[in-house]
């Protein structure tokens, strides 16, 4: 198993762990705990790996659990999930931008037989996974104030992937729409 899918791991079980573990310990005990896991988990990786790519994720899990357990404030460990999300906005927003065409490249990893609309529609797909993760930044944001540490760890974990998969099956109805209205406008 690699250290991304670990921290994928660690992500999905991190936000409903950690409320979980608030109803039998404090906060402080929770929050402490935690940074000393990521703090361990940060040296092993740094340790085995060295690339930055694999550090980031576990380094800001630590840097604002600790953050979180010095101000005692559970906003800064929700936050982490936003500032996720985040990082992702800007990476989509920067291949949209440069037109790196990033998604058809990901997409020709798995089907090598695309047609030449296909190929057109799903490389203008950058701008399309943009805003969709820009919407769910903004979730995760509101998440981070609205009282319901529960909606929080549900949505942290496994609800935005019900919401990017959501996203994901609008665009291939609506890939489905514009290739068969393409096609109509050749017939004319």
């Amino acid at each position: 198993m690699s250290f991304s899918q670990i921290s994928t791991i660690i992500a999905l079980l991190f936000p409903p762990s950690f409320v979980i573990s608030m109803y039998f310990f404090s906060f402080e005990v929770v929050a402490f705990t935690y940074a000393i896991l990521m703090f361990i988990y940060l040296a092993v990786v740094w340790y085995f790996s060295k690339t930055l790519k694999n550090v980031t994720t576990p380094l800001i899990y630590f840097l604002f659990v600790l953050t979180a357990y010095m101000v005692q404030s559970i906003s800064f460990v929700k936050l982490i999930p936003a500032l996720i999300s985040a990082s992702f906005f800007l990476f989509f927003l920067g291949a949209y931008i440069q037109k790196k065409e990033l998604i058809l490249r990901m997409t020709k990893k798995f089907y090598n037989k695309l047609s030449k609309e296909q190929e057109e529609y799903i490389a203008k797909g950058d701008g399309y996974w943009a805003f969709v993760i820009f919407l769910n930044t903004l979730i995760q944001i509101f998440l981070v104030f609205y009282d319901n540490n529960e909606l929080w760890a549900f949505y942290s974990s496994i609800g935005w992937y019900i919401f990017l998969f959501i996203a994901l099956i609008l665009q291939i109805i609506y890939g489905h729409f514009y290739q068969k209205m393409l096609k109509h406008k050749e017939i004319k």
